[in-house]
């Protein structure tokens, strides 16, 4: 089949719900970079964003890995074994995601077996990282409302096993994921070849009845996660009210929690908004360009905003990582300065 018999009009076609069709006016075949012209400019401008989180939390991220992984003490430590495994979720999917939307703004494919698993390990990271989120919350639920009990139920080597089944559950739910939309796709001649997330993510909702429902409900169960952490955070509050921790604007409490809310209404906000377009853009409220735009905004602006931040925030929070981010500062100034008697 050649590229006119797969060109068709976007707007009609989600009338009648076809998957292909849908691609085939959004990705490139024979005549790439024509095909995808509409929003070519659109992904070139948003790479910027992404570009900038990644470049800031590759500044950042590995010297504070560095700093709890190197101390003995804070390796014994759950928050920061959990924090760690946060960050290497949030650094990975910041790589593979600029890395493939950099790609995409050139002229190459991406082979389509290449193009699964990177979206599988885009879905893994994410996952993981909300995954982590949560048992954050339980470790600090716990640390407060069980302090006597917190290092028999949370002792080092169950922690380790419990990031085990973190990276586990989240590459479990990727692979279901896939595999739920592998056998409900509908086989076509016209196979896409243009490896973007948002892209595929407005693309699910041009497919039958069930991948729609997938996709709705997929999305309301990543925010049922971030309501319920959100809940935990707002009990913790109010069981600690009276125990002094708030006494102070500034009151470590104080900033600690409005910290981690900041943190989790980053993440709940882009999943909201993608939700509410998403059931806009089936209900056909708003059209093909207003809805690439808003996932464009979402997928380059939103989600990687929280993890580029992220670090910056819990490497100036905590006074542990701090001093050490300090101490690694002033070892490599120490390194670079020559003494004046080697000159002479």
């Amino acid at each position: 089949m050649n590229s006119t018999d797969c060109t068709h009009s976007l707007i009609s076609q989600r009338d009648v719900g076809n998957l292909s069709d849908f691609v085939v006016s959004q990705a490139y075949y024979t005549y790439p970079e024509k095909a995808f012209l509409p929003f070519h400019q659109e992904i070139l401008m948003f790479l910027f964003p992404t570009l900038a989180c990644f470049l800031a939390a590759i500044l950042v991220t590995p010297p504070i890995l560095f700093s709890i992984f190197m101390n003995f003490s804070m390796r014994k430590e759950t928050r920061f074994l959990l924090l760690g495994n946060s960050l290497i979720f949030d650094l990975l999917y910041l790589f593979l995601y600029t890395a493939v939307s950099i790609y995409n703004t050139t002229s190459m494919q991406i082979p389509k077996n290449i193009c699964a698993f990177l979206l599988f390990s885009l879905a893994a990271t994410y996952g993981g990282g909300v995954l982590t989120a949560a048992g954050m919350v339980v470790d600090t639920y716990l640390a407060i409302l069980w302090p006597l009990h917190y290092t028999i139920l949370l002792p080092p080597s169950r922690t380790k096993k419990l990031i085990t089944f973190l990276w586990f559950s989240s590459c479990f739910f990727s692979g279901t994921l896939f595999l739920v939309l592998h056998f409900t796709q509908k086989t076509d001649p016209c196979q896409p070849e243009y490896c973007s997330l948002p892209v595929i993510l407005l693309m699910t909702l041009h497919g039958d009845n069930t991948i729609r429902l997938f996709h709705i409900l997929f999305i309301a169960v990543f925010l049922l996660c971030f309501s319920t952490i959100l809940c935990c955070y707002l009990f913790l509050c109010y069981k600690t009210r009276e125990s002094g921790l708030w006494k102070g604007v500034y009151s470590r409490a104080n900033v600690t929690f409005l910290m981690h809310h900041i943190i989790l209404g980053s993440y709940f906000c882009p999943l909201l908004l993608l939700l509410a377009a998403s059931l806009l853009y089936i209900n056909q409220i708003i059209e093909l360009k207003t809805g690439m735009l808003i996932t464009l905004i979402i997928c380059d602006v939103l989600i990687v905003l929280p993890k580029g931040i992220s670090p910056f925030m819990y490497g100036f929070r905590y006074r542990e990582i701090y001093r050490s981010l300090r101490l690694f500062c002033k070892f490599k100034q120490l390194k670079l300065v020559v003494p004046a008697h080697g000159f002479t």
